[in-house]
């Protein structure tokens, strides 16, 4: 199974700047944990110095990433604030079959509502699915599609 970590960077931040990243690790431990063997491929993992990028680079980086997130199982994205890239993400994720959770505060955000299969609140609750019946039905229905 091919999983997408998509989430917040730069997010709002005028500046060239971006949000703390250490959310990440305990995401993909989570993973590690609830879906061993998983193939977990993140962007910013990949891309650490991508504020520094410019021109075609920026282009090429950021469609690399829709592109990988098109083909990803699963992606999981993080939002604790709005992020018009990973709207994006989930956004084409979602329309190429791909299942879509994601941790946010925002549940009332309509991007979030669209194109997510299911929204958490907490860490906590997202493993508590990935552990759970619910989630094995909903991983094992894409497989079917795809076949």
């Amino acid at each position: 199974m091919n999983i997408f970590l998509a989430g917040i960077i730069q997010g709002s931040i005028a500046a060239e700047e971006i949000h703390p990243q250490d959310w990440r690790s305990p995401i993909k431990a989570v993973i590690d944990r609830q879906l061993p063997g998983a193939d977990v491929y993140c962007h910013y993992t990949a891309h650490q110095n991508s504020i520094t990028y410019d021109g075609p680079k920026i282009r090429w980086t950021f469609d690399d990433g829709v592109d990988r997130a098109k083909q990803a199982d699963l992606v999981v994205a993080y939002l604790p604030s709005a992020s018009m890239g990973t709207a994006i993400e989930i956004y084409e994720a979602y329309r190429s079959g791909a299942i879509v959770l994601t941790i946010t505060p925002m549940a009332a955000n309509w991007v979030v509502r669209l194109y997510s299969h299911k929204i958490f609140d907490t860490v906590e609750s997202f493993e508590a699915f990935l552990a759970g019946d619910e989630c094995k039905a909903l991983l094992a229905g894409r497989r079917e599609n795809q076949q």
